[in-house]
């Protein structure tokens, strides 16, 4: 790590120091790298993951194992986005409603613990494109500070390398709701269905990066750019038609540009 970036870091590590702190934690590599700073500089660290139909399926297994391995306390809370009758109609702020909603959980259950700070893990890398969330974490006094001292993604897998983290290079992920274009209803069944077609896709291409865009009838598959030569294999595309039918799509696309953040913003903008 060069001297800029130790700089930057050091900025978290001051802001942890001595500190009673509750992190949001996902398992992903912002919040697992997030946590280990807190170990070694907090006086007291829990971590608190949210678990929502809007995770993908494998993210709460990951999220426990990464807790075991950083050896830090932990919780899980369960919560239905879908009881939300304004979130679930998706509007473009939908995003504002679900993190002003954690945020919420996120300091409750620390003062409930009598921590004295809530930190999450957006870096300077995250907030291309539409992100309304970071306003609602700031309104409910919830720290970023990743994004406070210009972390990037790139710094923050470089510090999870060098400290040994499993979880260096695995490929970010986010809510299910971001696969449903804005004013479309989000129902359980629906994000039942493109949760799985993101298993399967990952299972029979054995791909690291999926994303299913959900487009009523059809589905529209996004993989890594320079993983994209994968999917030609005419086997395997039977059978990820196969399975596309067998939980309620009639049409599976290929996206031929491949994966990219705020790819359902595109619909809005064009």
């Amino acid at each position: 790590m060069n001297e800029h970036s130790k700089d930057k870091f050091s900025i978290v590590a001051r802001l942890l120091n001595r500190r009673r702190v509750l992190v949001a934690f996902s398992g992903g590599v912002d919040s697992s790298a997030l946590a280990l700073l807190a170990k070694k500089h907090a006086d007291k660290v829990v971590l608190l993951t949210i678990d929502s139909v809007l995770s993908p399926e494998s993210e709460l297994a990951n999220a426990k194992k990464v807790a075991d391995e950083l050896n830090i306390e932990s919780e899980i809370i369960h919560v239905d986005h879908l009881d939300d009758d304004e979130f679930t109609k998706n509007p473009r702020d939908r995003c504002y409603l679900c993190k002003k909603k954690l945020a919420r959980i996120w300091t409750e259950y620390g003062d409930k613990r009598g921590l004295d700070l809530v930190v999450e893990g957006t870096s300077a890398s995250d907030l291309k494109g539409h992100r309304p969330g970071e306003r609602a974490l700031r309104e409910v006094g919830v720290t970023s500070p990743f994004l406070d001292a210009g972390i990037t993604k790139v710094e923050i897998r470089k510090y999870a390398r060098d400290n040994g983290l499993s979880v260096a290079d695995r490929p970010s992920m986010a809510c299910l709701a971001t696969r449903f274009p804005y004013g479309v209803h989000i129902t359980k069944k629906h994000v039942n269905m493109v949760d799985a077609i993101e298993q399967g896709v990952r299972r029979v291409f054995e791909v690291h990066t999926v994303r299913a865009r959900f487009h009523g009838d059809l589905v529209r598959i996004e993989v890594g750019s320079d993983e994209r030569d994968k999917l030609f294999d005419s086997n395997k595309l039977d059978e990820l038609n196969e399975l596309a039918k067998s939980v309620g799509f009639t049409y599976v696309a290929i996206d031929a540009k491949g994966y990219r953040t705020g790819a359902m913003d595109e619909l809005t903008n064009s």
